[in-house]
């Protein structure tokens, strides 16, 4: 099996579809099954990002690669076997390729989905898979959860893997410290910073906006804490998950030093643009980070490698959260909100059941003197 990308010849309905995954037999035909539910399924709403194409297209691929190394066919739904073609890809996943559990699970709903157009095109009889009820863990019910009749269950294809949630990994303080002292380039640190202080997202850190930085000591007010608005509407080029527009606070220390950043530091790389650019981080080239900030990525893998640490960004967002919410709950008093909401609001979390996975990562805290993080950060930093 082969699977190519579209260039910007390719076409659907007229509109040109550069990147879309192109499934291919060896012999260099179509898999004309697989390559037609792919133009339904990515083109009809049912996602609605390119950024997914790649993983939908790998599953497929990968899953048709299965079947033609064993000399399975993919409509051979009724092969009289204990075990399914989706159940054996299950297992070769998990078994022989050691798949995380998360990654398998994508890759079925993929498949599972492809059943499911297959089953409605009339290719397939029956599908490769039953349903069935299992118990799940909710934490936050709702208030019309008595109304709920199934309780805590929930229909799942039986083919899926039981899900074993995973705790979210974060960096301890001593860790953070390293980080910050290890990274030498000042643009990278500001960057790792502004992910360990505010718990931004990659893109969302990629296309932070210099006209959101100002100059705190020049605003009236003597709070701790100022307010940003992400708007992905206001014309700044913000970007956030699903274009929704939310309010997250800065520490005033913070913001000063990002304003110091923009003045005296900004300067020397947005130079090397031939036009003013309106991210507050620039590349060596002096252009906004693009395709969501993966070279961001990569740069907070390399300093954190260097200084023996296994770090990401998205981890970095998880260490802002856990330590937050610690700090937050030990003076819950005088903090004035509820934390896990505060957080949920700081996260951009749609349903705050998201954000209560940080309660659990608070057991695993060794570290009992955590008052402020963001003011331990700033101390440090001073004091380098």
């Amino acid at each position: 099996m082969h699977l190519i990308w579209a260039t910007d010849d390719f076409t659907i309905g007229g509109r040109p579809y550069p990147g879309f995954p192109i499934v291919l037999h060896e012999s260099m035909e179509s898999a004309v099954e697989a390559n037609q539910f792919l133009r339904h399924y990515l083109t009809r709403g049912a996602i609605g990002s390119n950024r997914s194409w790649p993983n939908t297209g790998r599953a497929i691929y990968d899953y048709f690669g299965f079947l033609e190394v064993h000399s399975l066919r993919w409509s051979d739904v009724d092969r009289g076997e204990e075990k399914t073609l989706v159940a054996a890809y299950r297992d070769y996943c998990l078994n022989d390729v050691n798949l995380a559990r998360n990654t398998v699970r994508q890759r079925l709903h993929y498949i599972c989905a492809f059943y499911d157009y297959s089953f409605r095109q009339g290719w397939v009889d029956r599908l490769p898979y039953n349903v069935e009820d299992r118990a799940v863990q909710r934490a936050d019910k709702g208030f019309l959860a008595h109304l709920d009749a199934k309780g805590n269950r929930l229909a799942v294809r039986d083919v899926m893997p039981r899900h074993h949630k995973s705790l979210p990994k974060f960096l301890s303080k001593e860790q953070v410290k390293t980080l910050l002292a290890g990274t030498r380039n000042d643009h990278h640190r500001m960057i790792i910073r502004l992910a360990l202080q505010t718990g931004l997202r990659r893109e969302e850190i990629a296309t932070f906006p210099l006209a959101y930085v100002f100059n705190p000591d020049a605003r009236h007010g003597t709070r701790r804490n100022v307010k940003v608005t992400l708007d992905p509407q206001d014309g700044t080029g913000m970007k956030t998950k699903g274009r929704k527009e939310r309010e997250i606070f800065v520490s005033r220390r913070f913001m000063a030093d990002l304003y110091r950043y923009s003045v005296l530091q900004r300067g020397e790389l947005a130079a090397k643009s031939p036009i003013p650019q309106k991210t507050l981080f620039l590349t060596q080239d002096g252009l906004p980070y693009a395709n969501s900030g993966k070279s961001i990525e990569v740069m907070v893998r390399d300093n954190a490698f260097k200084v023996g640490i296994k770090s990401y960004p998205h981890m970095l967002r998880h260490t802002y959260a856990t330590h937050t919410l610690v700090a937050a709950q030990r003076n819950i008093e005088a903090f004035g909100i509820d934390p896990l909401v505060f957080l949920q609001r700081q996260l951009g979390h749609a349903s705050i059941s998201t954000t209560m996975i940080y309660l659990h990562l608070i057991n695993e805290l060794v570290d009992t003197a955590v008052l402020s993080y963001d003011d331990e950060i700033n101390d440090w930093l001073d004091a380098a």
